[in-house]
């Protein structure tokens, strides 16, 4: 799972009756890529959608997140954290050379 799907799969799980221009403005991606991020979470079997008609008589979905999804972003979730939690401690050490550098000058 990508970073895009991840954070997809993130705001489904809040909020499963966003739209998809409403999910395209939260995540900073264009509708179209929503719409094809979303049919491939569909297709590995991380979200399920329902049609129905909202209020405006137009045809909208309801996002569904699958246990298959929850369990994916669940380990999405730990690999993520466990990256950045690496990167801190790198960037932690790197400032802390650099301070020892200015404090010998």
């Amino acid at each position: 799972m990508n970073e895009t799907e991840y954070k997809t799969l993130k705001e489904l799980s809040t909020d499963g009756t966003l739209s998809q221009r409403d999910l395209s403005k939260r995540i900073g991606l264009s509708l179209g890529s929503v719409n094809y991020i979303i049919k491939e979470l569909v297709k590995k079997g991380y979200i399920k959608t329902q049609k129905f008609k909202n209020s405006n008589n137009k045809a909208a979905y309801v996002y569904a997140v699958t246990p298959k999804g929850i369990s994916a972003r669940v380990k999405q979730t730990q690999y993520f954290l466990r990256v950045k939690i690496e990167e801190y401690e790198r960037l932690k050490k790197e400032i802390d050379e650099l301070k020892k550098e200015n404090m010998y000058k």
